[in-house]
C-alpha cells in the first residue's frame, strides 16, 4: 500500500480505535487503575523526605515527580505485544494480513485511539498539580513544552514498538508474553516509573544513560517538570530518539521475518 494510500486510511484508524476504547470504557479504567504504582511510591517517597532531603527532593519535589509520572504513563502505554499473542494463538492475524494496510498501523492506531479518554484521566492530574505545587509542575519555556511533547512522542514510540518486537516473536515461539514479563520488570526498576533515575549511584545511572527505559518515562518526566537546560535536554532527547530508530528498525525487521512463518490456526 503506498504512503498516501496509508495516510488517507489513517484517520479511519484512529476513529475506530477511538470507538471501541469508549466501547471497552470499563477495561480502559481497570488500566488505569493498574497504573497507578506512582502514588504509592509518591506516598513513600514523600514519607522519607519529611525528614530529610533525598538528592535534590524535598516532599513537594517527590509529588511533582511522581503526578508527572503518572500522566506520561497514561501518556505512553501500550499493549500491542498481547494482541498479537493472542492473534497469532487464535489465527485472526490472517485477517488483518487480507487488508490493504500493514497491520502494525492498525495496532497503532488502536492504541493512539485510546488517547483521548487517557486525557480525561491526566489533564485533571496536570492540573492539580499545578494548583497545589506552582507553575514548575509544567515546562516554563517554550522549547521546553516542544521538547517535552517530543520526548512523549519519543516515549510513546519506544513503548509501542518494543510492544511489536516482543509481540512478533510469538510467530517464532508457542507465546511471548513471558519475555514481555521480562521487559516490564526492567521498566518498573530502570524507567523511573518507581523513583527518579538520578537517585541511582552514579556508575549505574551513566548505564542508564544508554538504555531504553530511561527514555520510556524519565525523560519526560524529567522535562515536565524542569529538570534539565537546554543543552542536556537536547542531548537526552537525540538519544532517546536513537533509540526510536532502533526500536523501528528491530520491531519492522522481525515483524518481516515472521510473517513468512506465520500460518493460522486456533479457533
Amino acid at each position: 500500500m503506498s504512503a498516501r494510500s496509508t495516510l488517507r486510511a489513517l484517520p479511519t484508524l484512529l476513529r475506530v480505535g477511538i470507538s471501541e476504547a469508549v466501547a471497552y470504557r470499563a477495561e480502559m479504567f481497570v488500566w488505569v487503575l493498574s497504573t497507578t504504582m506512582p502514588f504509592i511510591s509518591m506516598a513513600l517517597w514523600t514519607a522519607v523526605a519529611r525528614y530529610s532531603p533525598v538528592g535534590r527532593y524535598d516532599s513537594e519535589g517527590f509529588i511533582r515527580y511522581f503526578l508527572a509520572a503518572f500522566v506520561v504513563r497514561q501518556m505512553t502505554g501500550a499493549w500491542a505485544a498481547w494482541q498479537i499473542n493472542f492473534e497469532v494463538r487464535q489465527g485472526t492475524l490472517a485477517m488483518r494480513l487480507l487488508r490493504p494496510i500493514s497491520p502494525l498501523w492498525s495496532y497503532a492506531a488502536e492504541n493512539l485511539g485510546s488517547f483521548p479518554m487517557r486525557l480525561v484521566i491526566v489533564v485533571p492530574v496536570a492540573l492539580f498539580s499545578v494548583f497545589k505545587l506552582g507553575a514548575g509542575s509544567v515546562p516554563q519555556t517554550w522549547w521546553g513544552w516542544v521538547f517535552f511533547f517530543l520526548a512523549l512522542m519519543g516515549g510513546w514510540l519506544i513503548t509501542f514498538l518494543a510492544n511489536v518486537a516482543i509481540g512478533t516473536m510469538s510467530l517464532f515461539m508457542e507465546s511471548s508474553t513471558k519475555l514481555m514479563d521480562v521487559w516490564i520488570a526492567l521498566f518498573f526498576v530502570f524507567s523511573g516509573y518507581l523513583y527518579p533515575v538520578e537517585l541511582f549511584p552514579p556508575a549505574l545511572r551513566g548505564m542508564l544513560e544508554w538504555l531504553p527505559f530511561r527514555y520510556q518515562i524519565g525523560l519526560p518526566v524529567e522535562l515536565m517538570t524542569n529538570v534539565h537546560g537546554f543543552g542536556a535536554a537536547l542531548g537526552l532527547l537525540a538519544r532517546q530518539w536513537l533509540w526510536v530508530g532502533l526500536m523501528l528498525a528491530i520491531s519492522v525487521g522481525l515483524w518481516k521475518r515472521g510473517l513468512k512463518r506465520f500460518a493460522a490456526f486456533g479457533g
